[in-house]
């Protein structure tokens, strides 16, 4: 079966905990801190894989954990780390945040990895807060969570050219002509339930991928039939060549089935209105065929290059083999689906929302996991720790949002139920 998406959750594994260890050794009675640092979570991973060919295992199994990491322990003895998951995808694979719809990553290439959730880092023992001033901390640093995301995974295959048009125009047999592939072949109405996929080979070292794009019937663009199912590979070709029937059978006009194909390629996605075509007459050994070419060359030849073939002889493919290879090399490579700046912006919003801040009443709320963590961590009757305290809140930016909610000197302020004043 193929299946091209697939809606799976990942959470990346914890970092564990620093530790608050003192040396307890006998004639040593004045044992200094030796409290080790946490293990840092394992992350979530993807490697595109290029024997993969559909995204079968996600269909069944939803949810992805990772190892999270060990708290740390006396004597300066680390956590150990918490092992990453690697889940292997095919190569083509978008991976999309589920809530937002941003383009996390584009794993286009063999062996290319991503990691989706990056696991928390360890907190560090309170040996690490030693030095000449603090000589005995009484504080350890918690680890952080690691991220938790919804994620989509959607393939869209990698070819360079694409054969589009109506169901039964000829697309899986001139498929089946010009390349190795072995698609289902057979006189019907409906459309094929994969795409296929073949490699043209040109010349010595002149090669490129072809495939048939399904679900190509009027209303795909608004889900009818396969549609919303398989226009999603047509973005990735960077060609496509349009198959019309030159023979008008079954009462269908060529010049019609062009600009219904085209209106449900530019409803889909504006992008492809932009892709170069090349229109290819099939079936041109049947009667009637020259009258209809005729037609298609006074209505569209001013614009698109044309070709006259017949599938069922072979008539005009090498041509066309070699017509779309020198048009390849004069087309740029794919778009980028990724756009760096927002997947920024998203992964700075989530680490925001992780803290919560706000008002209610007279007292401002600053509430949130890693903030319970550290509160629990923090020895509010030791001057040092309290001081550790307060800078984790500058350096995590709760003080600022404080101070742009209008918190000022003197007025309170809750962190996970413990009350402060505000102290600029």
């Amino acid at each position: 079966m193929f299946i091209d998406i697939a809606n799976i959750h990942v959470k990346a594994g914890n970092g564990g905990n620093g530790s608050i260890a003192f040396r307890r050794e006998k004639y040593i009675p004045m044992g200094g801190p030796e409290g080790g640092n946490g293990g840092n979570g394992g992350s979530i991973i993807l490697i595109a894989d290029e024997g993969l060919r559909t995204l079968m295992d996600f269909r069944y199994q939803k949810n992805y954990k990772a190892q999270a990491g060990e708290d740390g322990r006396g004597r300066q003895q680390y956590g150990a780390a918490g092992k990453d998951t690697v889940l292997k995808v095919p190569v083509g694979t978008l991976v999309k945040d589920r809530e937002t719809g941003i383009v996390l990553a584009d794993l286009k290439e063999n062996g290319q990895s991503f990691v989706v959730a990056k696991g928390g880092r360890g907190g560090r023992g309170n040996v690490k807060f030693k030095n000449s001033i603090r000589r005995a901390p009484h504080f350890a640093e918690p680890g952080t969570k690691g991220v938790e995301r919804d994620i989509t995974l959607e393939l869209k295959l990698i070819a360079d050219v694409g054969l589009a048009g109506f169901p039964n125009v000829g697309k899986s047999t001139i498929l089946s002509i010009v390349t190795s592939a072995k698609p289902k072949i057979a006189n019907y109405h409906f459309t094929t339930l994969k795409p296929n996929l073949g490699v043209v080979n040109v010349g010595v070292g002149q090669s490129y991928v072809l495939a048939d794009i399904p679900g190509l019937i009027e209303g795909a663009s608004s889900g009818a039939g396969l549609g919303h199912e398989f226009l999603r590979h047509v973005e990735r070709t960077k060609l496509l060549l349009h198959v019309l029937d030159a023979s008008g059978q079954e009462d269908r006009d060529p010049v019609e089935d062009f600009y219904k194909i085209n209106d449900e390629l530019n409803k889909y996605s504006e992008r492809l209105s932009y892709k170069k075509q090349i229109i290819l007459l099939n079936k041109m050994d049947l009667p009637n065929s020259k009258e209809n070419a005729e037609r298609v060359r006074k209505e569209l030849g001013d614009k698109y290059d044309i070709y006259e073939i017949s599938a069922a002889t072979g008539e005009g493919l090498e041509l066309v083999k070699k017509v779309a290879y020198e048009q390849l090399l004069k087309i740029e490579d794919e778009i980028e689906f990724v756009d760096q700046s927002e997947v920024e912006r998203l992964f700075d919003k989530k680490e925001r929302d992780t803290i919560v801040i706000r008002k209610e009443d007279d007292i401002y709320i600053a509430e949130g996991e890693f903030l319970e963590r550290l509160v629990n961590f923090t020895n509010f009757d030791d001057y040092e720790s309290i001081s550790n305290f307060q800078k984790v809140l500058i350096d995590k930016g709760v003080i600022e949002r404080l101070r742009d909610l209008g918190a000022k000197e003197g007025d309170s302020i809750s962190v996970c139920g413990v009350e402060f004043d505000f102290v600029e």
